[in-house]
Parts: C-alpha cells; sequence; structure tokens
C-alpha cells in the first residue's frame, strides 16, 4: 500500500457538519486526527485504490475510527483478458517539472511531454473492432495523454454520419482504464449506437485548468476534456453532438462541473458519490488536504479560498446550478459510510468510506440551489454502501434509461429506483 505522501501541515479539524443534520448518519462527528483527516481526504476527491471493490481485511470496526490504510481487494473479473495500458502512457514516478523537462516528461504527470503544435491524436492501439487506446498530444495539459474509446457497430472514420457520445470520468487515484476493468461497461454497451469515451484525467487532476498562482498553464485538463479531445473526437471519428457525461468521485465532481460550465454541451449528467459543493464549512480543506496528499500544492488548483474566492467559485458544481436547465441530471450518494448490502459478507468499516457523508453533505446543498430555480434532479441518496465500485455500478445502469434518452436512443425512459417502482425526483432509502 502507498503511504500518504507528506503535503502540507495538516491540523485536526472536526468532520463538516451540515447546516442540518444528516438523519441517516450513524457516526457521529469527531474531531478527526491528522492521519485520519489525510485519509478522508485523500479518498474523498481521489476515491480509493484503483482496484478497491470488496472487502477491506485492514480496516478497523465502526466504533474505533483509528486511521488505517484502506484495503486494496481484487479487480473485477472479466471474461476476457482487460487491455493493458499502453507501456508509454504508463505511470512512472515523477521528478519534477525541471526534471521532466530534460527527460522529455510531462511537467502534470507520468507521460511523455506534449509534442509541438496542436492538439492531435499521435497513436492508435486496437484491441479487437470496439475497442481502441488514442494517445492525444495535448498541449493544454502538455502530455501525451491516453484515452480509451469504445465504438459502435458500422462505425469507421470515413461513415457518412455521426454518432452520440457519452463520457465517463474515472475517479481519483485512478486512470481511463478504470470503466473497462472494474465494470461491465464494454457488454453493456455493445448494442449501443454510441460512441463511449473514457479519458484520462490524472490521479489528482479534479477536473480543472489549474491555478498555479494566477499564472495558468498545465494542467489544463478541463481544456484538454471539453476543448481539444471533443474537437478531435468530432472532426476525426465521427463523434457527434449529442452528449452525455457521468462519472464517479473526483469523476462526478468533474461531469456536474463540466456540464455546468459549459451549458448545452451535455445533455445528461450522472454524478455517483463526488463533491457537489466545494465552499462549504469543511470543504475547502478536504480539496486541499487531498491535493497534499497526492504531493502537489495544495493551493496550486485553486489557489487560496478566501484570496481566491472567485477561482473557487468559478470551479464549484452549486455556485453555477442555474446553468444546469434543461440538462437531465442524476445524482446519488450514500449517507452512512457503514458497509452496506452489496459489501461482502463481514467488511468493516474503513475510514475512506466517510467519503460518502460528505458527498451527500455536498449533494443536499446542490439540489437544494437545483430546486430554487426549478430545476428537478433525480436524487438517490441510499442510506449504507462504501466507497466504491460496487455501488457506483449499481448508480450507473440506474441513471442508464436517462442517459439513453438524452443520446436520442430510448423514448423518455426513466431511472430504476430501488424498489422498482416509478421514479420520484428525490430517491431516499429508509
Amino acid at each position: 500500500m502507498r503511504p500518504a505522501r507528506r503535503g502540507l501541515p495538516i491540523p485536526s479539524i472536526p468532520l463538516p457538519v451540515p447546516p442540518v443534520p444528516l438523519r441517516s448518519l450513524s457516526v457521529p462527528p469527531v474531531p478527526l486526527s491528522v492521519s485520519l483527516v489525510v485519509s478522508l481526504s485523500a479518498s474523498l476527491l481521489l476515491g480509493p485504490p484503483a482496484t478497491a471493490h470488496a472487502a477491506a481485511p485492514a480496516a478497523v470496526p465502526v466504533a474505533v475510527p483509528t486511521a488505517v490504510p484502506v484495503a486494496v481487494p481484487a479487480a473485477k473479473p472479466s471474461a476476457s483478458a482487460e487491455p493493458s495500458p499502453d507501456p508509454s502512457a504508463s505511470p512512472r514516478p515523477s521528478a519534477g517539472p525541471a526534471s521532466a523537462a530534460k527527460a522529455g516528461r510531462s511537467p502534470s504527470g507520468p507521460w511523455p511531454a506534449a509534442l509541438r503544435g496542436r492538439a492531435r491524436v499521435v497513436k492508435e492501439r486496437w484491441f479487437g473492432l470496439r475497442m481502441v487506446d488514442l494517445t492525444v498530444s495535448s498541449p493544454a495539459v502538455n502530455a501525451r495523454l491516453p484515452v480509451r474509446v469504445l465504438v459502435p457497430s458500422g462505425w469507421s472514420k470515413q461513415a457518412d454520419r455521426t454518432w452520440p457520445v457519452l463520457y465517463l470520468l474515472h475517479g481519483g487515484a485512478d486512470d481511463y482504464t478504470s470503466w473497462t476493468r472494474m465494470t461491465d461497461i464494454e457488454e453493456l454497451t455493445e448494442g449501443l449506437d454510441a460512441i463511449v469515451v473514457m479519458p484520462e484525467a490524472g490521479r489528482a487532476g479534479n477536473y480543472s485548468d489549474w491555478h498555479n498562482g494566477g499564472k495558468g498553464g498545465p494542467p489544463g485538463w478541463e481544456t484538454f476534456h471539453t476543448g481539444e479531445l471533443r474537437r478531435l473526437l468530432e472532426s476525426g471519428y465521427r463523434a457527434g453532438t449529442r452528449r452525455a457525461v457521468a462519472g464517479l468521485s473526483m469523476g462526478a465532481y468533474g461531469a456536474m462541473k463540466y456540464a455546468a460550465r459549459h451549458p448545452g454541451m451535455f445533455r445528461f449528467v450522472g454524478a455517483y458519490s463526488g463533491v457537489m459543493s466545494t465552499r462549504l464549512p469543511g470543504i475547502p480543506d478536504l480539496i486541499m488536504n487531498a491535493q497534499a496528499a497526492e504531493g502537489a500544492d495544495p493551493r496550486a488548483l485553486w489557489g487560496d479560498p478566501v484570496r481566491n474566492r472567485n477561482v473557487w467559485k468559478a470551479n464549484d458544481p452549486a455556485h453555477l446550478a442555474r446553468n444546469l436547465r434543461g440538462t437531465g441530471i442524476y445524482i446519488s450518494s450514500g449517507t452512512t459510510s457503514l458497509p452496506g448490502e452489496l459489501d461482502a459478507p463481514g467488511t468493516l468499516w474503513s475510514p475512506a468510506h466517510l467519503s460518502e457523508p460528505v458527498s451527500a453533505y455536498t449533494t443536499k446543498d446542490l439540489v437544494a440551489r437545483l430546486r430554487r430555480y426549478g430545476i428537478k434532479p433525480v436524487v438517490h441518496l441510499y442510506k449504507d454502501g462504501t466507497h466504491s465500485w460496487p455501488y457506483w455500478e449499481r448508480e450507473f445502469t440506474r441513471s442508464y434509461p436517462m442517459i439513453l434518452t438524452a443520446l436520442g436512443l430510448s423514448r423518455g425512459e426513466e431511472p430504476s429506483p430501488p424498489d422498482g417502482s416509478g421514479p420520484p425526483s428525490l430517491l431516499t432509502d429508509p
């Protein structure tokens, strides 16, 4: 297990408590130790390790909230071998911007630096007839980045038609392979008449163009995803303009923010267990601690929460809520952090799963703002459940009918609620 990297000194702080206490929060707010804050905040936006999917043998009982390593269970088995990432795009230790430049590596992460000139696809690697890994040279991130794409039956670059596009965003401390590695997305979309795009977003990129002390510059993840990559897919891979976006954990934040910052770009947004309101009490500390846990300058992302409040506002989905009018919205989160029905028997509590009540805390704020503007999202706040793939895959499947409708592939189907009945605008398990 990779230990948390050293960042800024982190004082002991209480778990953020919403103005209206979460009635379903089984673990009362308690002062958190330094190590627990780092564990929580790293998991909050970065999520559990990429393969966290089952029981956590190294965790502790809920009655003893002591910081512990997050266990790494096995990844989801697949009927066919999962294509390995391109070695040229595989993570390697970074020695900092200066040495990275000398070695031809990106200052933004463990990838080769971008080539000179405009954004462009520099490599294709096919796995069968449907799956292709693209390598995109991105000036915005200053890196050659991998992007996994699933194409529909009948697709070709020379086709005289375009296809709708579903963008799937990964969580933190993970990569572009996570959706095919941890879910049945390839099988689920086998008959889907749409292109599915799963881009790289960095371990802690937070789907943002970084502030970098006001200088800007790389990494510019938002520009890469919504500008460079989108245009390349539309000009060279027959991607159309009907789009949907969904993501988990850090990717849930990215999906909601992209939809809010680019009104009309996406007809649907699905957000599973993410931070939906970034400026509530306690949340800026958690975000900055998460960056520090990954070895990044906590203020490089959006600057100081007070001095650079306008930058924080510009990246806050709740602040941008009115821009989501006309977009289909599905938001989900657990509320207790306790193991639930999809966890293996005997699963013990882990501080990483505190991300769920924090996600619910921020979700309630966003939902209240949306309703203030007359926007009616579909919200599923379920009670127990860990911050892990079984719940994200379930929620994605429940929101899938909304995705099909947004892409123009079905007739106004509604999401599937827990009991199979008709979908109210707020789904809350008892």
